[in-house]
């Protein structure tokens, strides 16, 4: 039995943050239903890579996922939501706020049809305030939030990461505030909404920088691999050509490794005691650190680290992290029988439990593949689907 087993799940959200909290429930046995305009899918299945026509990063995204396609611009199409809503314990959107009220499906309206549903509403800045209506995507939280500002070198520009951080860590926050919710709900039997805004999450997981901004008027600098907390912690260059990531956050940790690359008397000196001061010392301990580590292979450097107690961890592309017998050990990579494509590998769920399984049943499925189905289970006949098909409310 998965975890969630019996709990259908509604995402009617597009791109990236609601659509992966949905994965990250489907991932622990909930019954997702993706819904999709019967013209205008997703616009994830053209995002990234494709083999064979095939979206790759739909395949892992879509997983678990069954799909319809309904426009909710006809009354047809909402009373199809309307009737999926009512089955479901939660739907995730991600409409500009104002869009289901426009529609006649805002939370009252679909509560009134089912009192204990959670609706999840996850957009770039919110349900309230003044930029409640601009468009919001991943990248103007990441730049908003502080990451872009205190990310990249010291000389240089700002920088943005190459992938979906401030839509997956909202993903996180969303699965974990539906589950709050579930959770209020077996208290009296009522859902309510739940209104994440993507700027949100990632700020609060950026440290302490409003409060230090607060306390004591500074902002943190740019420190490139470097950190103002602890040294020696950077990126090295191994006589491989590979990288390692070194990092001293302990004190103890610190000694060790300076003993490691033979400069043992570094550990004497009076600044070493403080991870701050070691920090304002930098250059020298990253000279020490990364001469040492430049006569090495990446391979002896992590034999030595390792033997030495020290912290150090080779810096991977996916062919180091398929081949790695840590993540093997784990089961991080899930091999999964893709219907178009075959064998596929992709990253899992995020966590094991000792009694619960979670499980990648199937791979992100065409666009509108399960409609009747689904559909079907809500009571439709043969002949009011052929008529929904017809005015296209579905596809």
């Amino acid at each position: 039995m998965s975890p969630l087993n019996g709990l259908r799940v509604v995402d009617a959200s597009t791109l990236f943050a609601g659509p992966m909290a949905a994965m990250h429930l489907g991932d622990m046995g909930a019954d997702v239903v993706k819904v999709e305009h019967p013209n205008r899918p997703d616009p994830a299945r053209g995002h990234g890579p494709s083999k064979d026509g095939q979206n790759l990063w739909w395949k892992t995204l879509g997983r678990n996922k069954r799909t319809v396609a309904i426009d909710l611009h006809t009354a047809g199409g909402r009373d199809a939501f309307i009737r999926l809503a009512r089955s479901a314990d939660v739907v995730i959107e991600n409409f500009r706020p104002g869009t289901l009220e426009r529609w006649g499906l805002d939370y009252n309206a679909l509560s009134a049809q089912n009192p204990g549903l959670v609706l999840a509403r996850v957009t770039g800045f919110g349900q309230i305030g003044p930029y409640k209506n601009r468009p919001g995507f991943g990248t103007l939280a990441e730049a908003m939030s502080g990451f872009a500002s205190s990310t990249g070198e010291p000389d240089g520009p700002p920088t943005l990461p190459p992938f979906g951080l401030a839509d997956g860590v909202a993903s996180l926050a969303t699965a974990y505030a539906i589950m709050v919710a579930l959770h209020a709900r077996d208290k009296d039997g009522k859902g309510q909404e739940v209104d994440v805004a993507i700027i949100e999450p990632i700020l609060a997981m950026l440290g302490p920088q409003i409060t230090r901004w607060d306390q004591l008027g500074t902002v943190q600098p740019r420190t490139g691999n470097r950190s103002v907390n602890n040294a020696p912690r950077n990126a090295y260059r191994t006589a491989d050509g590979s990288w390692v990531a070194v990092s001293t956050s302990a004190q103890s940790i610190a000694e060790r490794v300076v003993a490691l690359v033979g400069r043992p008397e570094l550990a004497e000196e009076e600044w070493f005691a403080s991870g701050a001061a070691r920090a304002e010392h930098a250059d020298l301990l990253d000279d020490a650190v990364g001469t040492w580590i430049a006569r090495h292979s990446r391979e002896e450097v992590v034999a030595a680290f390792e033997a030495a107690e020290a912290a150090v961890a080779p810096i991977y592309d996916p062919s180091d992290i398929v081949a790695d017998p840590q993540f093997n050990a784990l089961g991080t990579i899930h091999r999964i029988k893709d219907a178009d494509l075959g064998d596929m590998a992709m990253q899992g769920p995020l966590f094991r439990m000792s009694r619960d399984e979670a499980t990648i049943a199937f791979t992100g499925r065409a666009h509108g593949a399960d409609t009747d189905a689904v559909l079907t289970e809500l009571g439709y006949s043969p002949d009011e689907l052929a008529a929904l098909h017809d005015d296209g409310s579905i596809g």
